[in-house]
């Protein structure tokens, strides 16, 4: 970059960007104008620093930049510019992707450029109709066709109609011979125009406190009024409701009421004895079978 207020200049009005901008100059020319479009306003485009960039001398590169001069891309001019101390002859370089002539680079100077006129934008409806000659030839149109049509088919938009719609209006079963596109078309246009489509009443609001947002923290639905801040309750920290059927032991209440089942359990050892000619089994003892009680 070259210092504060000078280096590359872009001139006003140019075309957009495209692959062919520099195809009218040679080869070298061309590369070198290509690599400075791309540079940033105020980049240092001198011989020296072009030439320690790019592989070529400085000797080289002088010639190109007049070459890219006499081709109306570059354009330098020196200025003085005075302080309170001296004067300095300072050269300004305004560059163009768009070939200028003289007439325009002096007028540029002067500040007399007007600004070039920019061609009229087409409607929907005229890109339609001039269109209509590729998808059929036989339907080929002229400019003046089209801007007399032109009314016909934005009366079609503005009843709801698509160009899906409109096409297969006016393509579909065509004759093998078309003797006036115009008239055909300007015909299918009047015969087949679709009604006025009324579209359907917006939903009505819902009220106050019940609007569906979502949470601010993990994006999950629910009402307005359930959100505070923004904030479900997870997030905010609280509890939710346990919700399932009738007899379901939340997850969290699992290790107390398994442990409130262990606590109501009678012992082993405190439960009532087996019938008679039942084995016991007991853990480290021998098995042994009860014997039948004494009777009599």
């Amino acid at each position: 970059m070259s210092n504060p207020g000078y280096g590359k200049r872009s001139a006003p009005n140019q075309k957009p960007p495209s692959a062919r901008d520099f195809d009218h100059l040679r080869p070298r020319e061309a590369a070198v104008a290509a690599y400075i479009d791309q540079l940033p306003e105020g980049a240092d485009i001198s011989v020296k620093t072009l030439a320690k960039v790019l592989p070529l001398g400085q000797c080289a590169m002088g010639t190109v930049l007049r070459r890219l001069q006499a081709a109306g891309h570059l354009h330098r001019d020196g200025i003085v510019v005075a302080n309170e101390t001296q004067l300095l002859w300072v050269t300004r370089t305004h560059f163009s992707r768009t070939a200028r002539d003289a007439e325009w680079w002096e007028a540029f100077v002067r500040g007399d450029v007007p600004p070039e006129a920019r061609r009229p934008t087409r409607s929907r409806a005229f890109i339609l109709l001039a269109a209509l000659g590729r998808a059929h030839a036989s339907l080929s149109l002229s400019a003046a066709d089209c801007t007399m049509l032109e009314p016909q088919v934005t009366e079609w938009f503005e009843r709801g109609a698509d160009e899906n719609e409109l096409l297969h209006a006016l393509t579909a079963g065509l004759p093998s011979t078309v003797h006036h596109a115009a008239s055909l078309v300007r015909r299918r246009l009047t015969d087949k125009m679709p009604p006025v489509r009324i579209a359907p009443p917006p939903p009505p609001p819902a009220p106050y406190g019940h609007h569906t947002v979502e949470c601010r923290e993990c994006k999950a639905p629910g009402p307005e009024s359930a959100m505070p801040d923004g904030l479900c309750r997870p997030c905010r920290g609280e509890l939710m409701p346990f919700a399932g059927p009738p007899g379901t032991v939340p997850h969290d209440d699992v290790s107390s009421r398994v442990s409130q089942v262990r606590a109501s359990m009678v012992p082993r050892q405190d439960r009532p004895r087996g019938r008679a000619g039942v084995t016991i089994r007991r853990r480290g003892a021998q098995n042994r079978t009860t014997p039948p009680p004494v009777t009599g």
